[in-house]
């Protein structure tokens, strides 16, 4: 599905990613890990149109993403639930909902995909008058999870999930993003590194702007550089 060929990645004049390849097949889950400034937001941004690779090429179900712009990607089937959660403050949740579903192949079915969410966080539908600002951290993820999927993605890429919330909250919300099952294929971009393996099948570990690691997660997990790198055992 998501095929990343031996990119190099400038911001500015200063190179982030230097020649990283990862693949991801339909319905895995799969992790991208790696330390503050690693390179992991380079590599959405390259993936998303933010920035054009110098070198390489990005494709998604075997079409070249190299000068598409944003809009045009999440039509193709990209979504992404952005790093601290970016909500509309001043929205309802039901309008922040509705503005995830503003693409064509999201407005086809937005009263489905919107049950959909509503299922998967159920307090989202408790609270689909309120305005988003006056929900708690967890829920705004929740909320902006929501609105990435109301664009009914094909891959749903997850940035820092665990960010700012309580251990408690992760726990919940990564039980229930489980019940996607494989309809969506999910990309899980986090620091919290066990929380990612727990929840994904692959991983890749950037360090540096480079691929220093990638394999099974379940191994990935049990390797002692990981361990003493990112879990501190």
């Amino acid at each position: 599905m998501l095929d990343i060929r031996n990119i190099d990645v400038y911001r500015s004049e200063t190179q982030v990613l230097w020649d990283v390849s990862m693949a991801v097949a339909t319905g895995e889950r799969v992790a991208i890990l790696g330390s503050n400034g690693a390179g992991k937001s380079t590599l959405l941004d390259a993936i998303t149109g933010v920035l054009v690779p110098r070198n390489g090429d990005i494709r998604f179900n075997d079409r070249s993403l190299l000068g598409k712009k944003p809009y045009e990607i999440i039509q193709l089937g990209i979504s992404v639930v952005p790093e601290g959660r970016r909500v509309y403050p001043d929205m309802t949740v039901f309008e922040n909902l509705e503005v995830g579903a503003y693409c064509k192949r999201g407005r086809s079915e937005l009263a489905q995909t919107m049950k959909r969410v509503f299922n998967l966080f159920p307090v989202l539908q408790k609270r689909k008058g309120q305005r988003a600002v006056t929900l708690s951290g967890g829920e705004q993820q929740m909320l902006s999870i929501g609105r990435a999927l109301m664009s009914r993605p094909e891959l749903l890429i997850i940035d820092e999930l665990s960010l700012g919330l309580a251990p408690l909250l992760t726990t919940q919300i990564y039980q229930a993003l489980s019940g996607l099952g494989e309809e969506f294929t999910v990309v899980l971009v986090e620091q919290n590194v066990e929380k990612a393996l727990q929840h994904s099948e692959r991983a890749y570990v950037l360090e540096s702007g480079r691929i220093a690691s990638h394999g099974l997660s379940c191994e990935l997990i049990r390797n002692s550089d990981i361990r003493r790198a990112y879990l501190g055992l």
